[in-house]
C-alpha cells in the first residue's frame, strides 16, 4: 500500500557499506492511510487543457504529466495518492510562474548578478549531462554472477526486522466536525470485524476508503514496526494473529487493523534486494567511469598553477 497507508517511511539496508533500499513498499507521509486521491479536474484554457489557473498563469495537464514522468516510481505513487500534497505543488507552481512573470517585467534576468548565477547553473547542468553521457555503464552490467557475489559479500547487513502482515479498514475524517460521526461508524465496523466468523476482507471491500487496499480486501502487506504510523505501531504488537483492533485514530482518519501474521527476523533474499542492488552497483560503476574520464583529462594535458597569483588571492580573502 504505497499511497496513504498504515506506514510512514521506507526502510534501507547497507550493502558493501552503502545503503540499499529494499524492494519493499513505501508509505507516503505521517498522516498516511486515506483513500487514494481522485484526479484533479481539468478546466478549459485558451492555451489548451489546464488543471489550474492563477490570473493569467496556468498549470497544464501536460506539465503535471511531465512532473510525474520525472519522479521515481515511489515518489510518483506517493504524490498521486496525496491530494493535499498534489494541490500544494500546483499552488507552488502557479506562484512561481506569477513571480517569474513579475521579475521578467522588471528586467530582473538582465541584472549582472542574476546572469552570473544563471551562467553557473547552466554550466553545471551541461557538465553533469555531458559527464553522464561519457560514463554510461553497459546495459548488461552487473551480471547475475556479479549480483550474487555482491549479495554474498553484504549478506551480513541484510537482516530484515520482524515484520507484520496487516489488513485495514480506513475511514477518512475530512474535517473536525466529522470526527464524532466517523468515530461512531468506525466503532460499529470494528465490532462487526471482531465478531466470530466475520469476513474482514468483505467488510474492507465494502467500507474502506483506501481504495487500493480495499480492492485487496484491506490487505496492506508486510511492514516492520518502524514504518507504521505511530498510532498503529503502538497497537499492533498487542494483537494476536487473526485479531482485530479497536479504531485507531491518525491525522487522516480511523484505522481498523487486523493482524494476519508475524514474520520473525531473517536475512533478506537476493530476489528481495535484486533491483536495489543492481541500481547501487550500476551507480558505483558509473561513478568509477566518470572519475577515470576526468583523471584522463589531467593525464593527457599539462597542468600548471601560478603559485604567486594563488597566494595573492588567498591573502586578499583573509
Amino acid at each position: 500500500m504505497t499511497r496513504r497507508t498504515l506506514w510512514a517511511g521506507a526502510g534501507a539496508l547497507a550493502v558493501l557499506g552503502v545503503a540499499v533500499v529494499l524492494a519493499l513498499r513505501t508509505g507516503d507521509d505521517p498522516v498516511a492511510a486515506s483513500a487514494k486521491a481522485p484526479a484533479v479536474a481539468a478546466v478549459a484554457s485558451d492555451a489548451g487543457p489546464a488543471l489550474a489557473r492563477l490570473g493569467d498563469q496556468q498549470v497544464s495537464v501536460e506539465e503535471l504529466k511531465a512532473l510525474f514522468a520525472k519522479l521515481p516510481a515511489p515518489a510518483r505513487e506517493e504524490l498521486s495518492g496525496n491530494r493535499q500534497a498534489l494541490e500544494g505543488w500546483i499552488r507552488s507552481r502557479l506562484a512561481e510562474k506569477a513571480l517569474y512573470q513579475q521579475a521578467q517585467a522588471q528586467g530582473w534576468s538582465e541584472r549582472p548578478d542574476v546572469q552570473a548565477q544563471t551562467h553557473a547553473v547552466v554550466e553545471q547542468i551541461v557538465l553533469r549531462d555531458y559527464l553522464n553521457s561519457v560514463s554510461q555503464v553497459p546495459a548488461d552490467y552487473p551480471s547475475e554472477a556479479e549480483l550474487q557475489a555482491a549479495y554474498e559479500n553484504g549478506k551480513a547487513s541484510l537482516q530484515l526486522p520482524t515484520r507484520y502482515h496487516l489488513s485495514q479498514i480506513f475511514l477518512a475524517v475530512p474535517d473536525e466536525q466529522s470526527v464524532a460521526r466517523v468515530r461512531k461508524q468506525a466503532l460499529a465496523l470494528s465490532k462487526q470485524a471482531q465478531a466470530a466468523n466475520a469476513d474482514f476482507a468483505a467488510l474492507a471491500r465494502a467500507n474502506s476508503q483506501d481504495r487500493e487496499s480495499a480492492q485487496r480486501g484491506g490487505d496492506s502487506g508486510l511492514q516492520p514496526l518502524s514504518q507504521l504510523l505511530p498510532q498503529v505501531r503502538d497497537a499492533v504488537p498487542q494483537l494476536k494473529e487473526g485479531a482485530v483492533s479497536e479504531p485507531l485514530q491518525s491525522a487522516a482518519g480511523f484505522h481498523i487493523v487486523k493482524l494476519i501474521e508475524v514474520q520473525p527476523p531473517r536475512v533478506a533474499s537476493l530476489d528481495e534486494v535484486r533491483d536495489s542492488l543492481r541500481d547501487l552497483l550500476r551507480a558505483q560503476r558509473q561513478e568509477q567511469v566518470a572519475r577515470a574520464y576526468v583523471d584522463g583529462m589531467f593525464n593527457s594535458a599539462t597542468l600548471s598553477i601560478d603559485g604567486a597569483a594563488l597566494n595573492q588571492v588567498m591573502d586578499a580573502s583573509r
